[in-house]
């Protein structure tokens, strides 16, 4: 991981969204952008809806994610218990990469009170035009909730982990009925890859039972009755059965990189429930 060369910074315990742009503007130029031929700066924008409880673990995989993806990252932290406002944190990473330099824009917005509930209005000033943004939303959405059908409409893809989820597979029925609104990646799904091509190496031989954490278990066998019409029953383990060791912020630069639809993820889904 490259080394932090700069760190500039502003903040405000009560912002409005135009004093946000004006702090992005303002470290840019302290930063001297202009005339820096070699500077690589945004490729995306990267949304991430944060409960309280994700906040460390949103943290850490943004930290490990910066030089993959030279991004503006807007996080935003739901206070739906404290007093209305905004407070913003701006900061600007500069990193030296291979005698190149790389800047990210991390947008922090606690949305407190009555603004949790209209984030869009917020985030949407402050994404970049013409490049792609990406959601994600960590721990298990509240599918009919207006916060995450506000953000919807704005994004290109959504990023979940269902193995965050407490109510897999039944969870489910719920988040395919977004297929048709917008793209979605999992990330469970992603680490099930490498158990995915032990089975098809297998093929036509499959298993009648397979055993794993419940989010990955359930997406498999859903993926192997959709795919080969098996009867698949599904045993919880704590471990995967093979497993990359990927961290978390490699898997979501994976993520990050995909765009369009996954019609064989979806019918696994649509098939992750019990047979």
């Amino acid at each position: 991981m490259a080394s932090i060369a700069h760190i500039d910074e502003w903040s405000d315990e009560c912002a409005t969204v135009s004093e946000i742009e004006q702090a992005l503007i303002e470290l840019r130029l302290r930063r001297g952008f202009e005339g820096k031929r070699n500077l690589r700066t945004t490729m995306l924008t990267h949304l991430a809806w944060v409960p309280q409880e994700w906040q460390q673990a949103a943290t850490e995989t943004l930290a490990g994610l910066a030089e993959r993806h030279p991004s503006r990252t807007v996080l935003l932290f739901p206070e739906p218990d404290a007093n209305d406002g905004v407070a913003a944190r701006v900061l600007l990473e500069c990193y030296d990469v291979a005698g190149r330099h790389l800047c990210n824009e991390v947008v922090e917005l606690r949305l407190r009170g009555a603004r949790t509930r209209a984030p869009a209005s917020i985030a949407l000033p402050l994404v970049l035009p013409d490049l792609p943004i990406f959601l994600r939303w960590r721990g298990r959405p509240e599918f009919d909730s207006p916060m995450l059908s506000q953000l919807l409409d704005m994004v290109d893809r959504l990023v979940v982990d269902s193995a965050e989820w407490p109510d897999v597979p039944g969870a489910y029925v719920e988040l395919a009925r977004l297929f048709d609104r917008v793209a979605v990646s999992d990330i469970a799904w992603r680490r099930s890859l490498a158990w995915r091509a032990s089975l098809a190496r297998r093929w036509p031989e499959l298993p009648h039972r397979i055993a794993g954490p419940p989010a990955e278990a359930a997406l498999v066998a859903g993926w192997l009755r959709s795919r080969a019409a098996a009867a698949i029953a599904v045993e919880r383990a704590e471990e995967l059965p093979f497993d990359e060791r990927l961290d978390p912020s490699e898997l979501l630069s994976e993520q990050l990189d995909v765009f369009g639809r996954d019609p064989i993820y979806e019918a696994a889904v649509s098939s992750a429930g019990p047979p």
